[in-house]
């Protein structure tokens, strides 16, 4: 199998949101196709074309870097509003978060 066939596999699952056992059979073992883009996953491939693909759109003037967000249409889980515990205690818990490393922290 070629990688353009693996792509063209790989590319047909993200479009479709199936799961990676549901790939037709005309597109042979989905063991493969995952297999593939598990390993170019975990060695930072997509990450580095996302980036080159970005430099040459923004070098191109292509992309307008501008986000602007809505807050009126962000909506919270009910449960993002509790300030404490039953009883009407405000103590909060202490959290340690630890930020993910990506591929920048190689």
């Amino acid at each position: 199998m070629s990688d353009r066939q693996v792509i063209n596999r790989m590319v047909y699952k993200i479009r479709t949101g199936i799961s990676w056992r549901d790939l037709p059979e005309r597109y042979g073992p989905w063991q493969t196709v995952y297999t593939r883009f598990r390993r170019c996953a975990l060695d930072g491939v997509f990450t580095r074309a996302l980036q080159q693909i970005q430099a040459c759109a923004d070098a191109a003037g292509d992309i307008d870097w501008l986000v602007q967000i809505d807050s009126t249409i962000v909506r919270a889980h009910q449960h993002a509003a509790a300030t404490g515990q039953k009883g009407g205690s405000t103590a909060r818990t202490s959290r340690t978060i630890t930020p993910s490393a990506g591929p920048e922290a190689d």
